[in-house]
């Protein structure tokens, strides 16, 4: 599957555009769900000693879906793919590495 496929997926659960604040919902929805994973990992370190053979893969999984759901429905919202999204990060991304840039911060390094 690619993530373009998943979008249009994502897209068959989603609300409508038109529905009162619901870009708000999306990002709100993003932010919320990203942070349930902070806190699952929290609860590791403070519970479980940091273990990684400890961490809730399968939990995680299903967080990180949701993540992923609310990434691709905010995204076709503002009109944006999600596969031409990936492509373009992966892109910054190599152009960082070469340049010797990954390392340190500020988003037009």
């Amino acid at each position: 599957m690619d993530l373009d496929e998943y979008q249009r997926g994502a897209l068959r659960t989603a609300a409508p555009r038109d529905k009162r604040n619901e870009l708000l919902h999306l990002v709100l929805g993003l932010v919320g769900e990203s942070g349930e994973i902070a806190e699952k990992f929290k609860k590791w370190v403070r519970d479980l000693d940091s273990d990684e053979s400890r961490i809730d893969r399968d939990d995680i999984a299903r967080e990180l879906g949701d993540v992923l759901w609310y990434l691709a429905v905010l995204s076709d919202y503002l009109d944006l793919s999600l596969d031409d999204i990936a492509t373009a990060n992966l892109a910054k991304l190599a152009s960082r590495r070469v340049r010797g840039v990954l390392g340190g911060s500020g988003d037009d390094r």
